[in-house]
């Protein structure tokens, strides 16, 4: 950097969205060696705003600890080189580098500035939403390819030291204990992003041969294959009632079938049946929701997950769904706290318009699915989306005009994805309480009480 002229300062500048600073930098001719010896006050009459002169000086300093670590890095070498000719060569030079660093990246790594836009965001200590996530993220990883030096492929430490970095400065980003998991996996998957299109480097070349890549076969074909061997693998292991080959034939079969208009039902619940024990084994050693999905695609069918529930718990829990509502609707609509809530205001405005009674009974019983989580004080976000985005990565429903007959809309979402479309709001609520035993998927703190309360009517617990 100490040798770059004004136009590669320039560009250097743009590619770290600085851009805006490129007129002032060209006038006053700031070289590399000019950009590294500014201090506090020349950079406050160079650059205007607060936030980039944060960055600015921010990217100095970082660059700055680098060559002194790079300068210690050559000493010790040279000292331990004399001390030891015979250690410090070859292969022996290489794993000492590769140790010096990472023990530095360790000691060194701080978070990136982030924009102005996401620092607000945190300053106010709100939960962001999706798209803030995906911008915390990328700033995240852009900034991890700096400190290795351009390296696409972090190890699990320095994943752990990021994501730790982040959840310890931010607390609140660690949704209900389980943000660290959740974050980890994003910004390792944001990794995975930036390397797929990447074709001619040697590295990526390299780890691609590593973990079976095959030319001319999709990403997506070769991962479903590799993960039908590993389970066919793991039930040659861990069952002895079942042989590979045939866990192999029902999963294609049943891929087969979900792909089919006119479906076989009997065959289908006959195949889940034999299935049950390998795909119970694999939600239990919490494999990821895309991949159980992918090998059993059935439980996207309402049908199939009431029916899985009730394979697990001997209840059906669409029927006692059905009672809880028509027997705790009115009730519900009735409390205080609920009075003032739009949900309710919106109902009401409603009600009005209509005067048969099946239809007064699906409003309020619809109403009453969705104010639920008000009548205990959770959170309601973490349990239904009406008119709007899903937010959480626990299971949500996104409920769309609950109260017009003709447009209404229910879907269960896991993971901020659709998994299944549903008819109405006593669908919706079983297939909401059926998702989270089906996937084993740990309750929320912030939803535990509404949850608490239908589990023990589903499960028939006195005193619910």
């Amino acid at each position: 950097m100490e040798n770059w002229s004004v136009e590669q300062v320039c560009n250097w500048l743009k590619q770290r969205n600085l851009g805006e600073l490129v007129p002032k930098f060209r006038e006053e001719e700031v070289s590399g060696a000019a950009l590294l010896a500014l201090n506090d006050r020349m950079v406050q009459q160079l650059v205007k705003k607060i936030g980039h002169q944060a960055v600015l000086m921010d990217l100095i300093k970082k660059y700055q600890q680098q060559k002194s670590g790079l300068e210690s890095l050559t000493y010790c070498c040279e000292t331990a080189s004399q001390k030891f000719p015979e250690v410090i060569s070859g292969k022996n030079l290489k794993s000492f580098f590769a140790r010096y660093k990472t023990l530095q990246w360790t000691s060194s790594y701080t978070l990136p500035d982030f924009p102005y836009d996401v620092k607000c965001m945190l300053a106010e200590k709100k939960c962001p939403d999706h798209s803030m996530r995906i911008r915390i993220i990328e700033f995240l990883q852009a900034d991890m390819t700096k400190y290795l030096e351009g390296s696409l492929y972090p190890n699990s430490q320095q994943y752990n030291i990021a994501v730790n970095a982040l959840l310890q400065t931010y607390p609140f980003l660690d949704e209900d204990g389980n943000g660290f998991l959740l974050w980890k996996r994003a910004l390792k998957d944001r990794f995975k992003y930036v390397r797929r299109p990447i074709e001619d480097d040697e590295q990526v070349l390299r780890n691609k041969c590593k973990f079976g890549h095959r030319r001319g076969q999709s990403r997506k074909s070769s991962f479903a294959e590799n993960k039908l061997d590993g389970v066919q693998g793991q039930v040659e292991k861990e069952s002895t009632d079942f042989k590979g080959s045939t866990m192999d034939l029902h999963i294609k079969w049943l891929n087969q079938e979900y792909m089919k208009t006119q479906k076989n039902w009997e065959e289908v619940d006959n195949r889940m049946n034999v299935t049950i024990e390998i795909r119970r084994k694999i939600i239990s050693n919490k494999a990821p929701l895309k991949d159980v999905l992918r090998l059993f695609p059935f439980l996207r069918c309402p049908y199939q997950l009431f029916r899985e529930f009730q394979l697990l718990t001997h209840m059906d829990i669409y029927k006692k769904t059905v009672e809880i509502l028509e027997i705790y609707s009115e009730n519900i609509l009735s409390l205080y706290v609920v009075r003032n809530n739009p949900i309710n205001i919106m109902l009401q405005e409603n009600l009005k318009q209509h005067t048969e009674e099946d239809v007064l009974k699906y409003m309020k019983m619809t109403a009453a699915c969705l104010l639920l989580p008000e009548v205990f004080g959770d959170d309601s976000s973490l349990f239904v989306a009406v008119n709007e985005e899903v937010k959480a990565v626990t299971p949500v429903l996104e409920v769309k005009n609950p109260f017009n007959v003709n447009s209404c809309e229910f879907a269960l979402y896991i993971e901020r994805e659709e998994l299944a479309q549903l008819d109405d709001c006593t669908m919706a609520l079983a297939a909401l309480v059926a998702a989270f035993h089906v996937f084993d998927i740990p309750c929320p703190k912030r939803i535990h009480r509404t949850l608490n309360f239908l589990e023990s009517l589903v499960f028939e617990v006195r005193n619910p």
